[in-house]
């Protein structure tokens, strides 16, 4: 038995991957290197990432910018606790992070993952609301196709029937969920129309409102207009609701924005953010307020913003994550998301006429194929791979989100993968 063959048969009676079971697990490629835009599989080959580590390596692998950050960081200290003490990659991400984010996000809490920023600003929701003298409103609304983690307070803001929590949703928190917003601009008016109704039903007991901007993502990468969100912030001033978007999969150029909010023009009260903010490389996430936010919360009986993570402001995390942003700002992001848009929409939509395809779509630096059946997971990932190619399908999609930082042979390899996929699927 080889070391690959050992480490395989370890892994399968005793490591959990994302969404597998243990009885019966979904086979496991060793990964030995990633270099770029490729991943270096242990039986040989390189393989180039559509997925971009789950949407986060936007400029490659072993970028040597970030590998610098990161050494230099680590050359000085790895982390000290926060509370108390603080330090300059902290404070300089949090300096970064207002200068570039819609104005009026004046203050940052620096949580360690996508899913507990989300806990946070639902924190920072009910306590602004307490704050303000209105204990009494405890629910969020927010629409169906939403995801939003997989923590207990994510959960409850995720789609309760068609998402994948729906087996938690009596033990959950009971929200108000609006219809998904519509995919064409020429439907936004009767969405709009419906989503007024139903907060002004439950005004007395909403505190705020939480959605994805532009893109839901693991909830099934639908993609819808901008005009959407100009109505929810509407609707969040006319009945005192705290506006909250979680940019977790959406931020840093994803969908041709620099942040959602931007291409709607947009300034939510709460802004989630994770994922590409490390370059892939770390573990951290962001979530920043208004002053407004920031006072009602502070007033509520606690006097505090109620969490405090062990890893919270992890410097080595907070370094990387102030070098990519440099990275990303200090070259043509907007023309190379253009670019990548451009080049996935001519590419895939030759699959529209496939007869196993029920939709193509795309959005900034994101391509999406849709079948008319649940995907085979396995023999999908088995042809890609064989095509050179990594994909992650789940439910009925096929979709790709890959570095900025693609070339184009890589590109055509890309969309040659995601063909090999479809038929496969």
């Amino acid at each position: 038995m080889t070391l690959a063959d050992d480490l395989l048969a370890y892994d399968r009676e005793h490591l959990w991957h994302p969404y597998t079971s243990m009885t019966d697990p979904t086979p496991v490629r060793i990964v030995t290197g990633a270099a770029g835009c490729e991943l270096e599989p242990a039986d040989g080959g390189r393989v180039v990432d559509g997925m971009s580590s789950w949407w986060a390596a936007i400029h490659g692998y072993r970028h040597p910018a970030l590998d610098a950050a990161l050494a230099a960081q680590a050359g000085e200290f790895a982390h000290v606790m926060f509370g108390g003490p603080t330090h300059a990659p902290a404070v300089r991400l949090a300096e970064r992070l207002v200068e570039i984010t819609p104005a009026g996000l004046d203050h940052v809490f620096l949580a360690d993952s996508g899913s507990v920023s989300v806990e946070v600003a639902i924190k920072m929701v009910l306590q602004h609301q307490r704050g303000v003298g209105r204990p009494e409103r405890t629910r969020l609304l927010t629409v169906r196709g939403g995801y939003h983690g997989d923590t207990f307070g994510c959960m409850s803001v995720c789609d309760p029937v068609g998402g994948m929590h729906s087996m938690f949703a009596g033990v959950l928190p009971q929200h108000v969920f609006a219809d998904q917003p519509p995919a064409r601009v020429e439907d936004v008016a009767a969405w709009a129309d419906d989503v007024r109704r139903l907060a002004a039903v439950h005004a007395h007991e909403l505190a705020g409102i939480i959605v994805e901007p532009l893109l839901q993502g693991a909830g099934g990468m639908h993609v819808y207009p901008a005009e959407c969100l100009r109505v929810l912030r509407e609707v969040a001033d006319e009945h005192g609701l705290v506006l909250v978007f979680d940019e977790i999969a959406t931020g840093f150029g994803r969908t041709g924005a620099l942040f959602a909010a931007d291409a709607a023009g947009v300034t939510p009260d709460v802004m989630c953010l994770g994922k590409a903010l490390t370059g892939g490389y770390l573990t951290l996430a962001a979530v920043l307020c208004s002053g407004e936010i920031a006072r009602g919360l502070s007033a509520s009986e606690s006097g505090v913003l109620m969490h405090g993570p062990t890893y919270m402001g992890n410097p080595l995390a907070c370094a990387v994550a102030l070098a990519s942003i440099d990275l990303l700002l200090a070259q043509d992001w907007q023309s190379r998301v253009g670019h990548l848009n451009q080049r996935l929409t001519s590419g895939l939509a030759p699959l529209r006429d496939h007869p196993r395809v029920a939709d193509v779509r795309t959005v900034g630096a994101v391509g999406v194929v849709q079948l008319d059946h649940p995907v085979d997971v396995v023999a999908a990932t088995d042809a890609a791979v064989a095509a050179g190619v990594w994909l992650r399908p789940f439910r009925d999609l096929i979709y790709t989100m890959p570095p900025y930082v693609i070339s184009d042979p890589e590109l055509d390899r890309l969309l040659g993968g995601i063909t090999a996929a479809v038929d496969a699927g």
